[in-house]
């Protein structure tokens, strides 16, 4: 016989919504633990917002033990339609707020690694000036990797974002902000390092264990690293360069990036006549004919940044 179950909610309450949103995030980090620092609330708390969320609704959403968490059936349906309720509320809210005159609501910005403080993205100047003409938005700002930035912006989790880029999606638009030339570096306590240039040849640059971002790359990128030893992964910068300054890693870093530390001696270039690749740095923010003033006085203010920089 089936099991019958009861799915009324009746009128949803900001408590509720609140519930909801609890847990779609545990949903989406994989169990509470992970969810703790997403949601910024201790693991008890958690557990009590989703067994009221389960009382309220006669259904047990999800099991968590030994085991480890996994939804229930009843609790995938309740995801699922979360999700389309909390996409909804999202539209409405923008929507409304772009029949007011005045500019309200939030602005969603992501970046990519040290983007935020490269002084050739004006990322403070551009802040400044969106406070200035907009002070009543509020800005929400995360750091994430290249493909998570484009998809959230292409599933509308954000508004912009600021990736290194090497291709161009369908649904995605694009503001070239700056380019770099990204050279093969090793440290000074590596073999290569002690080595006379001349007296480097390809098969030992091949033969070193590199570190590399561990995305899928374009022709440029690949044909520099289809014959290395990929030995390693680290997408940002920091931690690449930190497996570089190991000594046992060589890794492709952006010039701009590693001066700092060649000017200190603590890196050094290999073969850079040969061993180099070009990376674009881009604003990307989704294709839509639904309006959201916050996200186009954004934009705006890139393409004015842009021009008083040529």
């Amino acid at each position: 016989m089936a099991k019958s179950t009861n799915y009324s909610l009746g009128q949803v309450s900001d408590y509720e919504l609140k519930q909801l949103r609890v847990f779609k995030t545990v949903v989406e980090c994989g169990g509470f633990s992970a969810a703790e620092t997403e949601l910024n609330i201790g693991r008890s708390t958690i557990s009590l917002h989703i067994s009221n969320l389960e009382s309220r609704l006669s259904l047990t959403l999800c099991r968590r033990g030994r085991a480890g968490f996994s939804l229930t059936d009843e609790g995938l349906i309740v995801y699922q339609m979360t999700q389309q309720l909390l996409d909804s509320l999202e539209e409405f809210r923008n929507t409304v707020n772009n029949l007011n005159s005045s500019l309200t609501g939030q602005l969603r910005l992501l970046l990519s690694d040290s983007i935020s403080l490269d002084p050739r993205c004006k990322f403070p100047e551009l802040v400044r000036a969106y406070c200035t003409e907009a002070p009543q938005i509020q800005l929400r700002t995360d750091v994430s990797s290249m493909a998570e930035i484009e998809r959230r912006v292409l599933n509308d989790e954000a508004d912009i974002g600021f990736i290194p880029y090497h291709r161009q999606l369908e649904g995605l638009n694009y503001l070239q902000l700056y380019s770099d030339l990204c050279y093969l570096y090793c440290s000074c306590d590596h073999e290569l390092a002690r080595r006379a240039p001349e007296t480097i040849c390809d098969d030992e640059i091949n033969q070193a264990a590199a570190a590399h971002a561990g995305l899928k790359p374009h022709q440029q990128v690949n044909q520099q690293l289809v014959d290395l030893n990929l030995a390693a992964t680290a997408y940002f910068y920091d931690v690449r360069l930190s497996l570089i300054l190991s000594g046992h890693y060589i890794g492709f870093l952006p010039e701009y990036y590693a001066r700092e530390y060649v000017e200190k001696g603590l890196l050094k270039a290999i073969m850079p006549e040969r061993r180099f690749y070009k990376l674009g740095v881009a604003a990307v923010s989704r294709k839509t004919a639904q309006p959201h003033k916050p996200r186009e006085l954004f934009w705006e203010l890139l393409h004015r940044h842009r021009q008083d920089a040529r």
